[in-house]
């Protein structure tokens, strides 16, 4: 499960996307899979640390207006999450005995570089 390689200005998500996973990758963590999707949702990112699975909501946003980007993953946006997660679980009963985190990368992007706000523990269940 690789995530797309994005290209130019039409894909922003992907590129937000791509950028977090390797911004998670340089901390240590390791891909697992990437745009989960069940019947409740999608989860952006899987990844593992040691024992740990790490379940990541990427949000880009251009402006800070409104809270920014971080501010953008409601309760019933993180409730989605939660319950896409144990989908993922029940799908994938390998992980079955990894403790789960849920983080959120809050991303802003100008000409020049990526800003990348790195929430872990966002939320928990």
């Amino acid at each position: 499960m690789e995530l797309p390689t994005p290209s130019g200005p039409n894909n922003p998500g992907a590129l937000a996307e791509a950028h977090a996973r390797r911004f998670l990758e340089a901390h240590g963590l390791r891909f697992v899979a990437a745009n989960y999707r069940c019947r409740y949702g999608e989860i952006d990112l899987v990844m593992r640390q040691d024992k740990l699975l790490v379940f990541a909501e990427v949000r880009l946003r251009n402006r800070q207006d409104f809270g920014g980007a971080a501010a953008s993953v409601t309760f019933a946006k993180q409730q989605k999450i939660i319950a896409s997660a144990g989908a993922f679980l029940h799908h994938h009963p390998e992980f079955s005995r990894c403790n789960c985190r849920f983080d959120v990368l809050a991303l802003q992007a100008s000409a020049q570089e990526w800003h990348v706000e790195w929430l872990p523990a966002a939320f928990t269940t």
